[in-house]
């Protein structure tokens, strides 16, 4: 339930608008003044805060700028019954994210709370994808391959062009996004993530572009989509080769004007993108097949990169081992094993289908059945596929004999699908049908055990 911190010298008003919002669902905090504000703000931050321009000591500029420096990605509306063209400007130069007129409307002070709050999810979820990738981190290799990546990377970040990352499942595409974005004019802005593959084809419209009120069955309120959260910032749109006829064609269109429409919607609404798409799938010979439109390739074609597989950079194995069991100790607490030389030359003798992700999975199974321990090629050859089960329980999947059930369960759940998938390359639907499941199913069982693909 989100909380709205009431910012007014007038107690009436305070107590008006708080009884508004408690009436809607909102948790309702007040301050008398700016100072009092900080107070609040410094003890526990609210969501959005509704502040009043006019105030003694210290006035709602004053409050606002103080804000800014402190909590920058803090939503603060403003609010006067006495404020100028000069204020509501200096106000919007400050960050304020709007500008309401007294007497306050209910509905006003709810449609821009509303729209508020859609704004500090959309830069919640973009600082969470940022946390889950790895701020600031470096696509991890010294081979000749991935300092040729990263040099394109360096060269196409700062400019506005389209960039179509190809490549298998697993090679970083994700991370390969994300370091456009942080490299860009607009890395202060949102980065957005839609994985097209895992949206029902039926919602993909209402997902990337938002629906009106009452556009279909379900539709109970207006939603914004993934174009209008991203503005001013990234939209990185993952397995684009799965998207229908009809929504490659509304997405040209986005593209092209730069403006969307709402299912349900009468009237465009601009929007300020920069879309970068990645697949694993051929466009090319996908647009021969007349699956995707050539036009729709051409666009998001401006600038291609491909992403190296693993099994032609094998000398960055040792870097990538470092950094996964790095990232294991500090995300999980997790105590590393220690990777001797013949356990790097076995993971070199393997083909990596399923690339960088793959061997992130391998580490972490490593890093729970051999913790501290120093590593040998049986060792390793346990864990990987085909390699051999030297002791573990049937199937081969390298398990513990002893454990609660509901753990080892899971663990072999995960085991299978991670083989699933890194079969398939990382394309849920063929690991589906593999599994001999449907693709709702197993991304519902994917998200339960954490596997992220």
């Amino acid at each position: 339930m989100p909380t709205i911190l009431v910012v007014d010298d007038e107690s009436n008003i305070r107590r008006m608008v708080s009884r508004l919002l408690e009436s809607e669902g909102y948790r309702t905090r007040e301050a008398v003044d700016g100072r009092a504000a900080l107070d609040e703000v410094e003890s526990e931050e609210p969501d959005i805060i509704l502040l009043d321009l006019a105030m003694p000591e210290l006035d709602g500029l004053a409050t606002l700028e103080r804000l800014r420096s402190g909590w920058p990605s803090l939503p603060v509306v403003m609010m006067s019954g006495q404020a100028t063209l000069t204020d509501a400007v200096q106000a919007t130069k400050l960050g304020a994210f709007h500008f309401i007129e007294k007497p306050l409307s209910p509905e006003s002070v709810l449609l821009t709370l509303k729209r508020a709050l859609e704004l500090r999810r959309a830069r919640d979820l973009s600082r969470a994808l940022v946390t889950e990738l790895g701020a600031g981190e470096e696509l991890i290799g010294s081979s000749e391959a991935m300092r040729e990546t990263r040099t394109l990377i360096e060269q196409v970040a700062p400019t506005q062009a389209r960039v179509l990352l190809t490549g298998e499942s697993g090679t970083g595409k994700e991370l390969a996004a994300l370091a456009l974005h942080q490299r860009s004019e607009r890395a202060d802005g949102p980065f957005v993530r839609v994985n097209s593959a895992a949206i029902p084809r039926d919602l993909v419209e209402s997902e990337l572009f938002g629906h009106e009120r009452g556009a279909f069955t379900g539709a109970v309120e207006k939603r914004r989509g993934r174009f209008e959260l991203a503005d001013g910032g990234t939209l990185f749109l993952d397995e684009v080769g799965e998207l229908s006829a009809e929504a490659q064609a509304k997405l040209l269109r986005a593209l092209e004007s730069g403006e969307i429409e709402r299912v349900g919607g009468q009237y465009p609404i601009s929007v300020d993108v920069r879309v970068i798409a990645a697949t694993n799938r051929d466009l090319r010979a996908e647009v021969e097949a007349g699956r995707f439109r050539e036009d729709l390739f051409y666009r998001l074609d401006v600038i291609p990169i491909e992403m190296p597989p693993l099994r032609d950079r094998l000398s960055d194995l040792p870097e990538l081992v470092s950094h996964f069991l790095a990232r294991l100790k500090v995300r999980d607490g997790l105590v590393p094993p220690i990777f001797g030389e013949e356990a790097i030359a076995r993971l070199s003798e393997y083909t990596w289908p399923g690339n960088v992700r793959e061997l992130a999975n391998i580490c972490e199974r490593l890093a729970i059945l051999y913790p501290g321990r120093e590593l040998g090629a049986s060792e390793v050859a346990r864990v990987l596929p085909g390699g051999g089960v030297g002791g573990s329980e049937p199937g081969g999947l390298g398990l513990p004999r002893r454990g609660p059930l509901s753990e080892r369960l899971d663990t072999v759940e995960r085991l299978l699908i991670e083989e699933a998938l890194d079969a398939a390359e990382g394309i849920v639907a063929d690991a589906a049908r593999a599994l001999e499941t449907d693709r709702a199913n197993l991304y519902r069982r994917m998200k339960r055990l954490g596997i992220e693909r």
